[in-house]
């Protein structure tokens, strides 16, 4: 499904839009807002990867657990 939207742009930002979408204006920002979607996701991803690696409590917890993976198993 999709949208309309009506936003304004500076004659700077409208003329570079034109230069490089050339006549598929919307196809050329919707792949912008999709390369930004996945870029936030990743960021977001890796700030809370470092924020689980800082955390002693969480790493405390992490060697609990990988404690108990050989329990009961058998080689």
């Amino acid at each position: 499904m999709t949208q309309r939207a009506t936003f304004t742009l500076q004659a700077e930002a409208f003329a570079f839009l034109k230069a490089v979408a050339g006549n598929n204006r919307s196809a050329y920002i919707n792949r912008l807002l999709k390369e930004e979607k996945q870029r936030q996701l990743e960021a977001s991803l890796l700030r809370a990867n470092q924020e689980e690696a800082e955390s002693e409590t969480y790493q405390e917890e992490l060697s609990a657990w990988d404690e108990t993976l050989s329990d009961s198993l058998e080689p």
